[in-house]
Parts: C-alpha cells; structure tokens; sequence
C-alpha cells in the first residue's frame, strides 16, 4: 500500500507542476505557440528558428479554420503570416507545458493498475484512481480542443476546472490509502468542518469569478493586441465580475480566520498545513493588488494561479481528512500520528 500511496502523492505533485506550468503557458500568450496537435509547427521536435519550419506541410485550411473561430479574418492566414507570428520563445513554452502532461498520465495510469492488483485498496481507492485517469485523458483531448478551437475562452476554462477536479479525485484517494495505512482519526470539531467546508465553497465561487474575469482579460488583449497593457487593464475596474472577484475575496479570508480559531479554541495548535492557508489566502489578496493596482505582471499571474491551486489542494485535503479519518462519535479527537494531516 505505501507504494500505491507513493505513486499517488507523485500524480498529485505532478498535477500541481502542470498547474502552475499552464499558468505561464497563459501569462505569457503562447498558448497558441505549437499552433497545431499532437505535433509542434508540424514538428515532432519543436523548431528553434523560422527556418526550421516546413510550412510547405502545415495544412493552411485548419490555420484558416482556427481563425475564424477566435473571431480573426481567416482571408489573413498565409504561409507568409504564419511565417511572421512563428515565435520560437512561445513554441517551446507551450511544448514543454506538454510534456509535463506525460508524468501526469504515467503516474495515474500507474496508481489505478496497482489499486486493481493491491486488495487492501478497496472500492473507493479503486473508484477514484479510475476517475483520475478517465478526466486525463478527458483533459489531454480538451487540450487538444483548446489549441484547435483557437484558445476558445469557454473551453480553455473547462480545460482547467478539470484539472481540478481531477485534484479533488486524487485527494480523496489519497486520504483513503492513508487511512488504510493506520493515519489518524478525526482532526478537529465540527465547527473547524463546517468552517473549512464553507472555505471550499467560496473558492470554487472565487475560482469561477476569476475565470469569468480572465476570459474578459483574454478578449481585451486580443482586441488590443500589440499593446502596452498598461494602457488597456484600467478598463477591466469598469467591469462587475472585477469588483465581485475582488470583494468576494473576504470571505475567503473571513472563513479562514474562523477556521483557525475553531482549530485553536478546540486543539490549541496548528498543523503545517493549516498554518499554511492564512499564508497563501494574504500571499493571494497581496497579489490580487498588485494585478488589481500595479499592472496585469505576468509573473504575479503565474503565481496567482499556483498558489490558488494550493490552497484549494490544502482545504480539499483536510476537509476529506475529516471526512475519512476521523473516529466516529467523537466531536474532538486527537490524532493517533501528529503528522497524518501533513500533506
């Protein structure tokens, strides 16, 4: 079973690595860098230089056809356009954010055989590697679905809810095989529950507020393309869904502040990964200023999106901890290993 644990805890580090991996692919625009798939400016190895690029074997109508569909004038796509937009930075970018996929799919295929061949996983464990593996290869078809649909704004979210979710079946499987190894019991009070359940409810509205206001970030830079930033991302302050993202942030940073207290009035210390989330919920509000005041930085947006991730990683965690681990009958049980709750 440590093994299978071991090949689980790799599939999730590899899903937060491609996380982050995809945040750069956006903040820097080359998500559209291997403009076709499952081969690069049709290339196994990616071109360093323009002159490495036989557009003679690019087919010119899917170039013209994934035009259309970001809304371009598909009369403008020629092999000497092509030949012009070719940005060896951006290429490499997006290849090597597919390549980090490859871990992704190794690990989960890896970690569902072993939940069939080890009994002691049980249905659960079984269930949800299944479910890991059926939403990569689900989110490796979308990707290719965002590349031809032109980074289509709808898809590209759904391409990243998944990964998601896909984080939410690798938790609980996670947490399961950990239980089966002897981990712990309950963690907490019910009130540190409900306080950490409410935290994963906001973020999910946070997390679609954010989405919704990345895609109208996405439509400004396209219909100002080539322009300083600077100049057009005072425009999103006019927009709702920029005023709802950045006040709901609160509440985020309200649920924590009571999960901590909860945690502090019935256990009197915190664990590494509870002392983490009040880090990140203030590391997100810090960065959500400077995108918010300063300038749309790509790098703050990289990190924005990471450290998201984590966050939601570290309240999916311990809310599936206490669901799983936890003695049954008991509001306020201590844990049998200090440790269980360490990610």
């Amino acid at each position: 079973m440590k093994i299978l644990l071991r090949w689980i805890q790799a599939a999730m580090f590899s899903l937060i690595v491609l996380i982050f991996a995809g945040a750069i692919v956006r903040a820097t625009g080359s998500g559209l860098g291997c403009p076709d798939w499952p081969k690069c400016w049709a290339c196994l190895i990616p071109p360093t230089s323009v002159e490495q690029v036989d557009f003679d074997k690019i087919d010119l109508d899917r170039f013209k056809a994934k035009a259309a569909r970001a809304g371009r004038n598909p009369d403008e796509i020629t092999r000497e356009s092509l030949h012009q937009e070719f940005n060896p930075l951006h290429t490499w970018v997006e290849f090597v954010n597919r390549l980090f996929a490859l871990p992704m799919l190794l690990t989960t295929l890896v970690g569902f055989i072993m939940s069939l061949c080890i009994k002691r996983a049980g249905p659960l464990v079984r269930w949800m590697s299944g479910l890991s593996l059926l939403t990569v290869l689900v989110n490796a078809w979308l990707g290719a679905r965002v590349v031809f649909s032109g980074l289509k704004p709808g898809v590209i979210t759904t391409h990243l809810a998944l990964a998601f979710l896909l984080m939410i079946f690798l938790v609980i499987a996670l947490v399961k095989v950990k239980q089966i190894l002897g981990y712990g019991r309950e963690i907490a009070g019910k009130g540190a529950f409900w306080s950490a359940l409410a935290i994963l409810a906001f973020l999910i509205i946070e997390g679609l507020a954010g989405a919704q206001l990345r895609e109208v970030t996405d439509e400004l830079a396209k219909e100002n393309y080539g322009a300083d930033r600077a100049t057009w991302s005072a425009e999103l302050h006019h927009m709702g869904v920029y005023y709802f993202h950045r006040a709901f942030s609160w509440s985020v940073l309200a649920g924590v502040v009571i999960f901590m207290w909860s945690i502090k009035k019935t256990r009197g210390f915190f664990t590494l990964l509870e002392g983490s989330m009040i880090f990140m919920v203030f590391a997100l509000m810090i960065m959500g200023i400077l995108l918010g005041h300063v300038g749309i930085l790509p790098w703050v947006q990289v990190l924005h999106v990471g450290v998201a991730a984590l966050l939601f990683y570290a309240v999916t965690y311990w809310v599936t901890s206490w669901i799983i681990l936890r003695q049954k009958g008991s509001d306020d049980a201590t844990l049998q290993h200090p440790k269980a709750m360490e990610c």
